[in-house]
């Protein structure tokens, strides 16, 4: 693989790599790509809604180390995916097996996405085109069900019940979120045709991505750590920046090309220009609307007032009663009060973690690397490959395994209470009826403040 990739540069250099190397850190346009990533992945993560809804549906003692172990374990796919498939890829062009020999990838196939199943049909034959496509497949199910829920539960709650119908039931929710997901559906459908049949590819996409929704990073973050930026300045700040985004976006692409083409815009310098604009025109926007509008000094408490939506008609049809519900349940001061603490503790340990990981990731790995225009050796890049594959297999085994052997007590309770019920030998269901025990009473009387005697049915 490493004679093949030094081939291949020698066949064909990269302008502004290090000796035209693809074995080398040091890359003019690798650079500019690690900002626009950054800024881009920046917005994904910190404003995609369904990683706010897992954070706080989540309990206080997973969320932490959740989140920890899915990035470390996510950070493989990529780094080893492009490391594997992307130089595969180059490798073998000049091969007679690869799909597209003699000729090179099309820029467009690039674009587009396709270097992964070239590669895999290369090396694999028809089951690398079957391995790809399950691969995809997955990915974009698991991806599009996130948004489905994220979505839905904006339209349901953030718009429909906050706005337009305070009192609806759970009945009347719920089929307002049916409803958005199918509305949500189609629209994205179309849209996604739309943007193929205009030439726009995923790498085009991915790279605009940070232009859209970069600007509204900086407000988002704001409102959680900073209590004096007011409801104007995280409001309009990210379409003030959309707006500076766009701009130097389009000026740069028209100053450097002439023209306004999908090509063009999708150069990089444009789309650096405006990812960056697009991250960073909050610093000027968010405190001059602050301070000129008046500080909001937000104390956080409205967010313990967010509650669930009303379900007791769907429960009475049920006959189900939701206080037996896990996670249901009302929880007393004292249970509050040690959950703040804890989510105190894991605020400290979340921000040394995040401190840790970006300066280790963004800076004491690539940095050195790129500064010293380091050209891999054999045994570097051996370890390099070695290194990754180990990584991916720990992924493996956090994301495949460790939840398995985390929630054994409850593998256990389940399959036990199953097979009792196969065999008849579980408890005869009574339906309507709550047989209440000694502790509800006396959480009851401790929510209450009044003293109860424990009682039967």
């Amino acid at each position: 693989m490493y004679d093949l990739l030094v081939e291949a540069a020698a066949k064909h250099p990269v302008e502004g790599n290090a000796g035209g190397s693809y074995l080398t850190m040091r890359s003019k346009e690798g650079a500019i790509f690690f900002v626009i990533n950054i800024v881009g992945n920046f917005g994904t993560v910190y404003l995609d809604n369904g990683y706010w809804n897992k954070a706080i549906a989540a309990s206080p003692v997973h969320a932490l180390p959740g989140y920890v172990i899915g990035g470390l374990a996510w950070f493989a796919i990529p780094w080893l995916c492009a490391t594997t498939m992307g130089l595969s890829a180059l490798a073998l062009e000049s091969n007679p097996v690869f799909p597209t020999y003699p000729e090179r990838i099309p820029a467009n196939d690039v674009t587009a996405g396709l270097v992964l199943p070239n590669a895999a049909v290369a090396l694999l034959g028809t089951g690398g085109a079957g391995a790809t496509l399950l691969l995809i497949f997955m990915a974009v199910t698991s991806a599009t069900s996130a948004e489905l829920i994220a979505v839905s539960s904006i339209w349901t709650y953030d718009i429909y019940q906050t706005y337009i119908n305070p009192k609806a039931a759970g009945k009347q929710l719920i089929t307002i979120s049916h409803c958005s997901c199918v509305v949500y559906s189609i629209i994205m459908a179309g849209f996604s045709t739309g943007l193929f049949y205009a030439g726009v590819g995923m790498g085009w996409l991915y790279l605009f991505m940070g232009v859209i929704i970069g600007s509204a990073v900086l407000p988002a973050t704001l409102c959680m750590m900073w209590s004096d930026q007011n409801w104007i300045a995280a409001s309009l700040s990210p379409v003030l920046g959309l707006i500076c985004a766009i701009i130097a976006w389009l000026v740069t692409a028209k100053k450097e090309s002439g023209v306004l083409t999908v090509d063009s815009t999708g150069a990089n310098n444009p789309m650096l220009a405006g990812n960056v604009v697009a991250l960073l025109s909050p610093l000027i926007f968010v405190p001059v609307l602050t301070y000129a509008f008046g500080r909001q000094r937000y104390d956080w408490q409205s967010m313990k007032q967010i509650r669930k939506g009303d379900d007791s008609d769907l429960a009475a049809q049920a006959h189900m009663d939701l206080e037996q519900i896990p996670g249901e349940q009302h929880h007393s001061a004292a249970e509050d009060e040690a959950e703040q603490a804890h989510l105190k503790r894991a605020a400290v340990i979340a921000r040394s973690m995040t401190v840790f990981l970006a300066v280790s990731l963004l800076v004491l790995w690539p940095m050195p690397m790129y500064g010293s225009s380091y050209v891999f050796s054999k045994k570097f890049f051996t370890g390099w490959v070695v290194v990754g594959i180990l990584w991916i297999f720990c992924s493996s085994f956090a994301v495949g395994v460790f939840p398995i052997w985390e929630s054994r007590k409850t593998w256990k309770k389940t399959t036990t209470a199953m097979w009792r019920d196969l065999t008849g030998k579980g408890p005869k269901p009574q339906i309507g009826v709550h047989v209440r025990d000694s502790e509800e009473d006396e959480r009851e009387s401790e929510v209450s403040g009044e003293k109860v005697q424990p009682k039967g049915v």
